[in-house]
């Protein structure tokens, strides 16, 4: 707020007529009679070079004789590099300004001017106030570091969005001094320094020497980066509610769960996201999407990221809660590991996962030539080597696909024939694709990324070492059924879950959607069952069939 009014003061500066300047007193005015109940001294300390004229350092002495007339508890002194301060607290450049160093460790490498005045106004106020005033959750994230955050920090006085960032980065150092150390480096006094962190444009913020933001950041995702070391895009408040009432629950964050949401709250009905996991599922560790509507490339982390913002606009989410039971009734009960949801109806976007190879390399090299699904990434491999392990329809078709965009297919199958229907075994025989039988991927090698893989024939024993640009592992799907089978519902030989033409599972209100009831695993696919769900559960509890059912049956 005074950071504001500080900035309307040095505008008024530059006016000349007497309503100006009426104006710029009333403003120190107020100023003033804020910062004289200040209740504790701020304290600067300027380092400086042998040079007198320095226009950095001459800079700050003049901001700070402006503040001064408004801050009766400013504290500031002045040495030159060689004074013994200048060796205790490791200051090597000219001119580094110290906040506070009994108190905080930060330093700012350069002259708050220009854009960056409103920040070193509002690092006073808080070192004054010893009052940082961030959000709860904020302070939570907060809370949970427990190791060192290194932050250096890139702005330039004439950066409008840098105060913003600074001020984020200021928060978290003087609330956590145990463990947080901020240095703010302006890029013009400092351009070899920007130079070795490539800090081309500010601002950009790195903690512990890995970039974690570019731009400002809302602070509660600053705070978020600074906890996880990698710049977050999504911040979703915590709820701390023992017991919440919605009209529907949908267990499941991924592209299924997130579209049911989204077309459950537009349909009218309260509702909410359970996801135990990483949001997005299986998409936000996909490298790349190339076939979504719309988006020629994406990468999956983005595409989830879009989503989510999306489906925050209509519902509440909470992530990292996994559901435990269901409990049918009126209402239905949700336990999760927190809290219990009483709800109209469920729909349960639980997702399946690729079954894994498990064998050396293969988690190392996700991403970088294993692929588990061939319309996905497929295009990155023409008219290179590939195989494809596994022997049923998911793996034939795969090697067919890949054949057809030209890339150089083998097929290697631990069993003596193939499992797959007649006609996809025709195919590949037509294709003339080899097949390696009674081979098994022991495996996956290379430095950066795949460049071979280690095969054993079990009939033969014998080893041999394949060179190939990627593999697609095909050996199915588990579906994440576990929560439907322990609530009762019915689950089919292949472990999917049961349900009819519009979803609904054999329990009255509770719904399934997505990779959980099988069928094609893509993404648009998932996206459509979820909104057909969520329009099914919306006609239901319109007019609930399960009660015209018991209607026309009595």
């Amino acid at each position: 707020m005074f950071a504001d009014e500080w900035e309307k003061r040095g505008a008024m500066d530059k006016g000349n007529n007497g309503t100006e300047r009426g104006m710029e007193e009333k403003a120190e005015a107020e100023l003033k009679a804020f910062f004289e109940k200040m209740p504790y001294d701020a304290r600067l300390i300027l380092f400086s070079g042998p040079e007198p004229g320095d226009p950095f350092s001459q800079a700050i002495r003049a901001t700070v004789r402006a503040l001064r007339k408004v801050v009766p508890k400013l504290i500031f002194a002045e040495h030159n590099l060689k004074h013994e301060l200048a060796k205790q607290y490791n200051i090597e450049q000219s001119p580094t300004l110290l906040f506070d160093p009994g108190s905080y460790h930060v330093r700012w490498l350069g002259a708050p001017i220009g854009e960056e005045v409103r920040t070193l106004v509002q690092a006073v106020e808080m070192m004054g106030s010893k009052r940082t005033n961030l959000s709860k959750d904020s302070l939570k994230i907060l809370g949970r570091i427990d190791s060192p955050r290194h932050i250096k920090l890139f702005v330039s006085p004439t950066c409008p969005y840098c105060p913003q960032q600074a001020v984020n980065a200021l928060k978290a150092a003087f609330e956590r001094p145990d463990l947080i150390f901020l240095e703010i480096i302006d890029i013009e006094a400092n351009p070899d320094l920007a130079n070795r962190y490539s800090a081309q444009s500010v601002p950009q913020t790195f903690a512990n020497e890995k970039l974690i933001a570019l731009g400002a950041q809302p602070e509660e995702l600053f705070m978020l980066s600074l906890e996880k070391l990698e710049q977050q895009t999504i911040f979703i408040p915590e709820n701390e509610a023992a017991e919440v009432e919605a009209d529907v629950v949908i267990i499941g964050g991924g592209p299924a769960g997130l579209t049911a949401g989204i077309y459950a709250a537009r349909s009218g009905l309260k509702s909410v996201v359970i996801e135990r996991g990483i949001l997005g599922g299986q998409v936000a560790t996909t490298p790349m999407v190339e076939n979504y509507p719309g988006l020629t490339q994406v990468g999956g982390k983005a595409l989830v990221d879009i989503m989510v913002s999306h489906a925050l606009e209509y519902i509440n989410i909470f992530p990292g809660e996994e559901a435990l039971e269901i409990k049918p009734g009126e209402p239905i009960e949700v336990l999760t590991n927190r809290r219990r949801f009483k709800v109209k109806a469920v729909v349960l976007a639980t997702g399946a996962v690729y079954r894994h190879l498990q064998v050396p390399g293969e988690a190392r090299f996700a991403g970088r030539g294993i692929s588990y699904c061939s319309t996905c990434d497929g295009t990155l491999f023409r008219r290179k080597k590939v195989v494809v392990a596994g022997g049923g329809d998911t793996a034939v078709t795969d090697a067919l696909y890949l054949h057809n965009i030209a890339a150089d297919v083998t097929l290697v199958h631990r069993g003596n024939q193939l499992k797959a229907q007649d006609f996809l075994v025709k195919s590949l025989i037509q294709a003339a694709i080899p097949v390696q039988f009674n081979t098994e991927v022991k495996e996956i090698l290379g430095s950066d990324q795949v460049e071979a893989v280690r095969l054993y024939n079990s009939r033969t024993a014998e080893e041999t070492v394949l060179k190939v640009d990627g593999v697609f592992i095909a050996i199915g799907y588990e579906p994440a059924s576990e929560l439907a089978r322990k609530s009762g519902i019915e689950i089919g030989p292949d472990g999917y879950i049961k349900h009819d033409g519009r979803h609904r599972t054999n329990i009255p209100g509770i719904y399934c959607a997505g990779d959980v009831e099988g069928g094609y695993k893509q993404i648009v696919i998932a996206a459509g069952k979820g909104s057909e769900a969520a329009l099914a559960v919306f006609e239901d509890l319109i007019n609930p069939y399960w009660k015209r059912r018991a209607a026309a049956a009595s």
